[in-house]
Formats: C-alpha cells, sequence, structure tokens
C-alpha cells in the first residue's frame, strides 16, 4: 500500500504520535552515537529522515483536510 494512502487513513494526532514515538526510539541511538558509536548515528540519520517524511505527510493531510472544510 502506498505510504500516502495509508497516512491518509490516520488521523493527524495518529500521525504525529507516530512521529513522537520514532524520535523516542531514536534517543537512545542519539546517545550511542554521542559516545562515538558511529552506527547509531546513521540510525539516528535514518529516524530523522522518516520524521521529516512524516512531518510531509502531515502538513498534506492538515491541508487536504483544511481545503475539504
Amino acid at each position: 500500500m502506498n505510504g500516502r494512502r495509508c497516512q491518509a487513513a490516520m488521523s493527524v494526532a495518529d500521525m504525529v504520535q507516530g512521529m513522537i514515538d520514532e524520535l523516542t526510539e531514536a534517543l537512545g541511538d542519539a546517545s550511542k552515537h554521542d559516545r562515538g558509536n558511529s552506527a547509531a548515528g546513521t540510525r539516528v540519520r535514518k529516524a530523522m529522515q522518516n520524521t521529516k517524511s512524516a512531518a510531509q505527510g502531515v502538513r498534506l493531510q492538515v491541508q487536504n483536510d483544511k481545503s475539504s472544510r
């Protein structure tokens, strides 16, 4: 299933909560990165990219909701 279609079925609150959950999970890897673990830094970067994409999805959903009201 297309990620955008899946996100469209979710509420904006659920989408934001998903972002919060992913960022919370990334905190452990961020600490590892700060201690010198470069592989953890790669995982943090991936989480940030996923969060950026999710944030764009939230923006699109909010705009679509606004336009349809």
